[in-house]
């Protein structure tokens, strides 16, 4: 739908019992909005593409597994929509949270780069992931100092020409809100819905996100030390 108001961006990886329920969801969520749905099939190895192709929504595959960032940029490059909204596809994220999300953004009336990020007060993981999830947060904002409390959370809402303007690199979605800052953009966290997970499991590990943490951790402080944002007075704009 060119120039609906909001893209849903969903990257997924053999869910395809979750796909059919979440559709429906985030349809009835946004009825309000014009809105259009991207599905971003990361190489699954299950239904997921069948099931996608027969959906009523956008879809889009990579022939071979590159990650959910590399799964997400391609959504974004892909969406017609002034903003963008990110959700993870098992079902965790609430789809009726995001007209609380857009609401909020364009009531900051914020021009510059801007991501509403959702913080899930009240998980509904595991405990094991629960803890590990808390430690990287707390180390990532004591290094990085974004003064975010849930980069994790897969409900993010930005305008896509922002996320595009990015240094994109394997993970940057859990390092949104350090990036956008360091862009001269605006973070707002908003307090959303954590559920149990419908089906499966998490198809990206905890141990492959702790060990490529570290690196990434460093990369994006490197980021930060290693550019000064000019503040830039014009002259003559004829």
């Amino acid at each position: 739908m060119p120039g609906c108001a909001i893209s849903v961006v969903v990257p997924v990886r053999n869910e395809a019992p979750n796909l059919l329920p979440l559709i429906a969801e985030i349809g009835t969520a946004l009825s309000g909005f014009a809105h259009e749905i991207i599905y971003v099939d990361d190489g699954s190895t299950d239904q997921t593409a069948e099931i996608l192709r027969g959906a009523q929504v956008r879809a889009l595959r990579h022939a071979q597994s590159c990650g959910q960032s590399a799964a997400i940029l391609t959504g974004v490059r892909a969406a017609t929509g002034q903003w963008v909204a990110t959700l993870d596809g098992d079902g965790q994220n609430d789809p009726a949270d995001i007209p609380k999300l857009l609401l909020r953004a364009e009531a900051e009336g914020f021009t510059g780069p801007l991501l509403l990020a959702g913080h899930r007060a009240s998980r509904r993981d595991s405990r094991v992931k629960r803890v590990t999830s808390r430690i990287a947060n707390e180390v990532r904002a004591r290094v990085l100092k974004d003064a975010t409390q849930d980069t994790g959370c897969g409900l993010k809402l930005f305008r896509p020409g922002d996320f595009l303007a990015l240094p994109a690199f394997d993970h940057m979605h859990r390092y949104l809100p350090a990036l956008f800052l360091r862009a001269g953009g605006r973070v707002v966290t908003v307090p959303v819905n954590h559920r149990p997970r419908r089906s499966g499991h998490s198809h990206y590990g905890t141990l492959d996100r702790l060990w490529a943490g570290v690196a990434d951790l460093a990369g994006v402080y490197w980021l930060q030390r290693r550019w000064r944002r000019p503040e830039v007075d014009v002259l003559n704009d004829g």
